[in-house]
């Protein structure tokens, strides 16, 4: 049997929630992955030492639950209007490796989110004396869906021009011109590319009968634009790395009127990035996208730890807890030995 043994990989971006949920969905990746990067959408969101601490606390408590007991949550506070430029520091201090900056309105608990850009340019000096990572749901609210990353490229220019010091991340990269802009930035300037946005187009969401589980924001958009995720994911470039942006919602919150955005891709994570990657003849390339870019970046040592993967025959289940997953219902030929 075909076997694959790769560094155990980070997740840059993901969503636990709180709760019930976080207890649901958390295992998948804590078991797939050393680290991930946890947002801070939460309701209420993180925007203190405190709060910060608190959700890190939920977060581990419910690891040593599900007797998981290697698993490192990154934390990160939520770059919004009402972040205190003199909790920064605190927020540092108190372990938060990143700020995430929402747009207002554009994705799941941003009413609170940044219209003005300009107007917490003392948040970002402030993150960028202390060495934080900014990571940027990069759309403009208000601008056609399908335009709203493109349109926020200038303001992203704009930023690594005024803070040249300060590490950025273009969160969820959705379309080429992202990815061009991305690399004719300086080397602060990285991105993060989800599976789900390796695999669809639009057409996958509204083409045929609409899927409400693989609408997400950004939106997934043009075979193009696809190509050139694809590309940036396996050209071996550093400033490209796994950020899977699972975002779960139960189905009830999904098949609904004003079904909300997001993709549960925790379940198949590893197993649909290797089926990818092997499709493509690109298995070299897996290894530093998932486990070595994203570590350097935020500037913490490689896992030491190697996971098993086998090449056999599996079905996507239909449902885990009250979320479906990405691909569910779909056959993957890759699996972890331990789950062989």
């Amino acid at each position: 049997m075909e076997t694959l043994e790769i560094r155990r990989p980070d997740d840059m971006h993901v969503h636990f929630r709180q709760g019930t949920m976080l207890e649901s969905v958390m295992p998948y990746t804590a078991r797939q992955c050393a680290r991930a990067l946890v947002m801070p959408n939460t309701t209420p969101p993180i925007l203190t030492a405190a709060e910060l601490i608190a959700y890190r606390d939920e977060i581990q408590s419910s690891c040593k639950k599900e007797g998981i007991a290697d698993f490192v949550p990154l934390m990160t506070f939520k770059v919004a209007p009402a972040t205190d430029v003199d909790e920064i520091k605190r927020l540092k201090e108190a372990g938060a490796v990143a700020g995430k900056l929402y747009p207002e309105g554009v994705t799941t608990n941003s009413a609170d989110g940044v219209r003005d850009f300009k107007a917490i340019y003392p948040v970002y000096q402030a993150m960028q004396d202390e060495g934080l990572i900014l990571c940027i749901h990069g759309e403009v609210p208000g601008v056609f869906s399908l335009d709203r990353e493109r349109a926020f490229l200038s303001t992203l220019k704009e930023l690594a021009s005024d803070f040249p010091r300060l590490k950025i991340i273009l969160e969820h990269a959705t379309t080429k011109d992202a990815v061009d802009t991305v690399l004719g930035l300086p080397e602060t300037i990285a991105c993060t590319l989800t599976v789900h946005h390796l695999y669809l187009t639009l057409d996958d969401v509204i083409g045929g009968m609409l899927d409400p589980h693989v609408f997400c924001k950004p939106v997934a958009k043009l075979p193009s634009d696809r190509e050139a995720l694809l590309e940036a994911a396996f050209s071996g470039n550093s400033k490209f790395f796994l950020g899977s942006d699972s975002a779960p919602h139960t189905v009830a919150n999904k098949e609904c009127p004003c079904g909300a955005a997001g993709v549960y891709t925790a379940p198949v994570m590893m197993p649909a990035l290797i089926d990818l990657f092997d499709k493509h003849g690109k298995l070299n390339r897996l290894e530093s996208f998932v486990s070595e870019f994203g570590a350097r970046f935020y500037g913490l040592p490689l896992n030491e730890g190697k996971d098993r993967f086998v090449k056999k025959a599996w079905t996507v289940p239909d449902i885990c807890g009250e979320v479906k997953p990405f691909l569910y219902g779909k056959t993957l030929g890759w699996q972890a030995e331990s789950d062989n």
